[in-house]
């Protein structure tokens, strides 16, 4: 059985498309190389903020295959499965383990709210089917179904699975299974403008969004805060939060990826039926964009 460390600063990147709605892999590589140069531990490809529901298979071989040529090793490099049958989870969660992923990031059934029994048997099912490090992903806000402490009892028996993504929005629930689990799972924080309140209740890490396009801000600030230096970590996150404020919208993709396409990280292409932003819209988040790059702080030697 593989492990991670599970700590650090793990981009949930977002899928590039060229505007006849192909992968647009030069532009995708520049972003990977951005956020590994910037000090990053990990890279979380087709999570939402990739687009992973409009992605097929065979595109999310291809960015994993990109991913680990870039890397070369640098990094570990987990991918999202959010598949609406256990068969469909399994399968690839086998076929990415063949392909060289480092870990999975596994969510609740899709597009079916599970009981706990259900959503129970689907995470053992999986997590019985590789040697691949899981993290699990609990968003009761976006995806419904609660992952409760009891569940992560009967979850901590299935050594692949190592860590949380908690983004359920409520920061007493990490104290929680900090104190019923101790450090038998990783946690790492899912939501961007809780992020550094999470760190300093000893959140492990940080599943970021819009590191996609201020990763070196990102990575200084979770340094800072590991490294007791609170202050520093707090003016840098004053800074940062109307635009990790970004991250808590349903048109997540559509904000970061204009925000990235404005730090010369990315592109605007989204794939439908998402579309780009146009009118008063786009104008407003344009707005905190621009304010967030013309007062960007100096970042601390660390």
């Amino acid at each position: 059985m593989l492990t991670h460390n599970w700590e650090g600063v793990y981009p949930a990147v977002t899928t590039k498309f060229t505007v006849n709605d192909q992968l647009d892999f030069e532009a995708f590589e520049k972003n990977i190389n951005a956020q590994i140069n910037a000090g990053v531990s990990g890279i979380v490809l087709g999570g939402t903020l990739g687009e992973a529901s409009s992605l097929s298979n065979e595109e999310k071989f291809q960015l994993l295959a990109s991913t680990l040529k870039i890397s070369n090793g640098r990094v570990d490099v987990v991918v999202n499965i959010a598949e609406q049958t256990t068969e469909a989870a399994i399968e690839l969660a086998q076929a990415l383990a063949s392909k060289g992923a480092d870990g999975l990031m596994l969510l609740p059934p899709m597009h079916y709210a599970a009981d706990s029994n259900e959503t129970l048997a689907y995470f053992k099912a999986v997590a019985s089917s590789t040697d691949l490090p899981i993290m699990i992903y609990n968003n009761p806000i976006d995806y419904k179904v609660p992952v409760t402490l009891d569940m992560f009892e009967d979850l901590a028996k299935y050594p692949t699975i190592q860590a949380v993504k908690e983004s359920s929005r409520d920061i007493t629930y990490l104290t929680k299974l900090k104190i019923k689990f101790g450090n038998r799972f990783k946690i790492l924080s899912g939501v961007d403008n809780l992020a550094l309140e999470s760190l300093f209740m000893g959140a492990d890490g940080w599943v970021a969004g819009l590191v996609c396009a201020f990763p070196n801000e990102t990575v200084t600030i979770y340094k800072l805060a590991k490294a007791g230096r609170a202050q520093e970590a707090i003016d840098i996150y004053r800074w940062f939060i109307p635009l990790l404020e970004l991250d808590v919208h349903p048109k997540l993709v559509q904000y970061i990826k204009l925000a990235e396409t404005m730090a010369g990280l990315g592109t605007e292409q989204v794939r439908k039926p998402r579309l780009a932003l146009v009118g008063e819209e786009r104008e407003r988040v344009m707005g905190i964009i621009q304010e967030g790059i013309d007062t960007r702080p100096a970042l601390p030697v660390l």
